[in-house]
């Protein structure tokens, strides 16, 4: 599966950047992410709970960081294995740039791949649900800097 895709946010690129690289925030924005923790400045750990279609799958599994330009962009990538359901496996490459002083353009290309019982389900159904996740992720992730980049103002 692969998605591409751009989100207007209202911060400063600065902001941006520490916001995609804090896991308190990532955690927040997450869909199902029950548990994300930093290891290094390039290695998290992650448990992320899922519905796909009639499969439940809870993922436990690794992040890194790479490529990393700051504040300008970065790659992340990731891995989890949930059991009996199967995996999934993805990275996306993330590119930040400054539209004025107090908005960024954040622009994303994703490749991710599934396998086991919920590759089972369909590409149709699988594509759709990654979508989803990515537009909860995005709107979270806009609202949250957004709030915070408020607060910073009052």
């Amino acid at each position: 599966m692969d998605m591409t895709g751009s989100e207007r946010i209202d911060a400063p690129l600065k902001t941006v950047w520490q916001a995609l690289n804090d896991p308190d925030i990532l955690r927040q924005c997450i869909p199902g992410c029950e548990r994300l923790e930093k290891m290094s400045d390039t290695d998290m750990t992650a448990t992320v709970s899922l519905k796909i279609g009639p499969i439940k799958a809870r993922f436990e599994g690794a992040v890194q960081l790479t490529n990393l330009n700051p504040p300008n962009s970065y790659r992340i990538a990731g891995e989890g294995k949930g059991g009996v359901v199967g995996f999934a496996k993805g990275g996306a490459d993330v590119q930040l740039h400054s539209e004025g002083l107090d908005v960024t353009v954040l622009s994303y290309v994703v490749k991710a791949d599934v396998g086991g019982k919920i590759a089972q389900l369909g590409a149709r159904l699988i594509d759709s649900t990654a979508k989803k996740l990515a537009a909860e992720f995005f709107a979270t992730f806009r609202e949250t800097v957004g709030k915070s980049q408020e607060r910073l103002a009052s």
